[in-house]
């Protein structure tokens, strides 16, 4: 009997591959960025499972070529690439990867949080630029983090990981969420606020909650303005969560202190984009679940979710769990 065929749209942690490799023919794209477009409808005429990224557009029209595709693996907890409609529609289940990454973004939020607060990323830039100021009592001053109210906007997995890290820092805890989780607020000393009184009191916004086209640019002008002047915004979430517009008023009228942010909409960010002539704005590549142990995980639970798809068998981490009832 065939083996059954697969691609992988990037090249993975190898004891994944392997996994894969024992029940299917692999075949991976040899490139770090993603495949283009006509690429991926190509290849995804002659394969029985597919293992994607979030960067990888698998959209109603590209379904249409896919006859043979049993299961689509998505290496990420989010799968806003993926037309899960379309895929429920045709039969295919669609896995991804929660849980995982939970603590490894919380402290990549915590990074961005500390780095704008004291203006580390901005200090560092200077010295590699040969650039040692005297000290004095103004030179590169930043937020204190100890004791400040940090606002979670989407009370999740992730955001309550954030709100666990804020008790070292004896900060006030404040959350918005669609339902107050009054076991969380014990737990952790966290206090449900609605939304305009979270922006207003808070230090420090840091946003986890999950995108949709109805969420889109959710934190727009009107929200930046309701901020405290001098906040810090961090957003590890989803870049169309956020009016970059927007949040560019914010920064230029010194309404917002610094903003950091793991995620942009487009990815990747225009090089002409004015945010990146601001200094007291840190932006990185979508990398907060970039730790070795956190991604040979997700690699592991991809292969998985893809062994299970070709097998016929139900995905562990299915993110269309409907389509088993179609």
């Amino acid at each position: 009997m065939n083996k059954p065929r697969v691609w992988l749209t990037r090249s993975i942690y190898a004891p994944a591959v392997q996994k894969i490799a024992e029940i299917a023919e692999v075949e991976i794209w040899p490139a770090e960025s993603p495949p283009p477009p006509e690429v991926i409808l190509e290849k995804i005429e002659d394969v029985d499972g597919i293992l994607t990224m979030l960067t990888d557009p698998i959209k109603s029209n590209i379904l249409d070529r896919a006859a043979r595709l049993k299961v689509i693996s998505q290496m990420a907890v989010g799968f806003d690439n993926i037309d899960i409609e379309a895929a429920t529609r045709r039969g295919i289940p669609v896995g991804h990867t929660p849980g995982v990454l939970t603590e490894t973004t919380a402290d990549f939020a915590w990074a961005l949080l500390m780095a704008a607060a004291r203006r580390v990323v901005e200090a560092d830039r200077e010295v590699h630029q040969g650039i040692w100021r005297a000290w004095g009592p103004d030179v590169l001053t930043g937020k204190d983090v100890y004791g400040a109210t940090l606002g979670i906007i989407g009370f999740g997995r992730i955001g309550k990981a954030v709100a666990r890290r804020a008790a070292g820092f004896s900060m006030k805890v404040l959350y918005h969420a669609r339902k107050r989780d009054e076991q969380a607020e014990q737990e952790l000393k966290a206090e449900y606020r609605d939304l305009d009184s979270l922006l207003q009191d808070s230090d420090f916004i840091s946003l986890h909650t999950y995108y949709t086209p109805q969420l889109h640019h959710f934190i727009n002008r009107q929200r930046f303005a309701q901020m405290k002047d001098g906040a810090i915004f961090i957003n590890t979430a989803r870049g169309g969560l956020v009016d970059h517009e927007a949040l560019l008023w914010a920064i230029e009228t010194k309404k917002l202190a610094a903003a950091a942010l793991d995620v942009f909409d487009p990815e990747p960010i225009p090089d002409n984009h004015p945010l990146l002539n601001h200094p007291n704005v840190i932006i990185t590549p979508h990398i907060a679940s970039a730790s070795t142990q956190t991604r040979q995980k997700m690699a592991l639970i991809a292969a998985d979710n893809l062994i299970a798809g070709l097998n016929g068998k139900r995905l562990p981490y299915c993110a269309n769990p409907q389509v088993y009832n179609v």
